[in-house]
């Protein structure tokens, strides 16, 4: 079976991680190429307005294959230089991936969400769970640290405190707990969670294409630009919007109190 699936329907993407029998490991070369090539063939398709992430089986992902590091073989093997060489080329290539794609992303979390799997999710701009899920930055757990940009992510999708109490600690959070403190959007029972994940992505999906990726660049921006530079950038976006066939049709359907139809010009 294919590592990691893609199903297309009605402008929106469902990939999801198929490796079962392992909890959706996340380290060996095989499932990073196979994740980076799914994610690349979404970005391409400009036919795609939102993307679901998720996994096959009980968990969503494992992160990390514990027994590849026992045996120092794969991602673990080498020298210290050979290690790093390994993140650089293999995982940390993820995470450069996903937030590069320019369509919204959800994670679906059906499960536990430990280690790099975890931070996947926090990769993803949107995150519903299951009653199921929970979400562990178990790294410390294991003597090692999140080498995948973890560190990067979850301050600035949960905050520093809570980031770094996760990251310190290495717990593990529930469903429940992470709705309370903000970590999802949602959480519903197992055999609703893909069905309000793509309510959500159709919701999404069914704006102005152009706008919603617009719109996303520029979150991305501001996450590294100072004020006046990002207002620059907005004011540019903003006008470039003005002149697109959908906002044309959007202020005509509001106007004429009628549902748009957008075609993404």
């Amino acid at each position: 079976m294919p590592k990691v699936l893609v199903e297309k329907k009605d402008r929106v993407a469902v990939v999801t991680i198929n490796a079962p029998e392992s909890r959706n490991t996340m380290t060996d070369a095989p499932m990073i190429e196979a994740l980076l090539e799914a994610l690349r063939d979404v970005e391409r398709d400009r036919a795609i307005s939102a993307m679901i992430l998720t996994g096959a089986g009980t968990a969503f992902s494992a992160g990390g294959d514990v027994k590849a590091m026992a045996n120092r073989t794969g991602l673990f093997a080498g020298a210290p230089l050979d290690i790093a060489e390994g993140y650089r080329d293999g995982v940390q290539r993820i995470p450069k991936a996903l937030y590069g794609i320019d369509i919204p992303t959800i994670a679906a979390v059906n499960g536990p969400a430990v280690g790099a799997g975890c931070d996947i999710a926090f990769m993803c701009d949107l995150r519903l769970a299951a009653t199921t899920a929970q979400f562990g930055e178990v790294f410390v757990n294991l003597g090692i640290i999140p080498g995948d940009a973890g560190s990067w992510f979850l301050p600035r999708r949960i905050g520093y405190q809570l980031a770094a109490e996760m990251t310190f600690t290495g717990r593990l959070v529930g469903a429940e707990e992470a709705l309370a403190k903000g970590l999802v959007l949602k959480v519903v029972p197992p055999e609703r969670l893909l069905d309000e994940a793509k309510a959500l992505a159709a919701t999404i999906a069914a704006k102005p294409p152009r706008a919603v990726r617009q719109a996303k660049r520029l979150l991305r921006a501001a996450e590294a630009m100072d004020l006046a530079n990002f207002l620059e950038l907005a004011a540019a976006n903003q006008a470039l919007a003005h002149h697109t066939g959908d906002h044309i049709e959007a202020v005509k359907a509001f106007l004429e109190k009628r549902k748009p139809a957008f075609k993404g010009g």
